[in-house]
């Protein structure tokens, strides 16, 4: 014997099944949720952030050693310079001096260089966190 669905008993089925999906699926999602929050107390996080601030620390670090040698390219190109008035040093000896700056610029270059490439990757670890 078939038993008709009266609008009454169609509309509770239809709930039912709403409210049984809807408690599945927060059922389902809650564990990513927990795991997620779980994630930033386990070691590999812990990890991750000494990483990110031992590499902060190593910018720092770079940054104060580019402002040392560049005022110390700064107070060479001022020596040379007064040397080069006031004494005439022979001019050999001055594109020595030049070339001798010159590298100490090209040093700083790469070290900058080296600076953005490691800002780069922390800003992408921080974003990936």
């Amino acid at each position: 014997m078939i038993f008709p669905l009266t609008p009454s008993k169609y509309f509770a089925a239809v709930n039912y099944v709403i409210s049984e999906t809807a408690l599945g699926t927060i059922e389902s999602v809650l564990p990513y949720y927990e795991v997620r929050s779980a994630a930033y107390t386990t070691p590999s996080h812990i990890i991750l952030t000494v990483v990110v601030v031992v590499v902060v620390v190593v910018v720092i670090v770079v940054v104060l050693i580019a402002v040392v040698v560049v005022v110390v390219v700064v107070v060479v190109v001022v020596v040379v310079v007064v040397v080069v008035v006031v004494v005439e040093v022979v001019v050999v000896e001055v594109v020595v001096i030049v070339l001798v700056v010159m590298v100490v610029l090209g040093l700083m270059v790469v070290v900058m260089i080296v600076e953005v490439v490691v800002l780069v990757i922390v800003v992408v670890i921080v974003v990936v966190m």
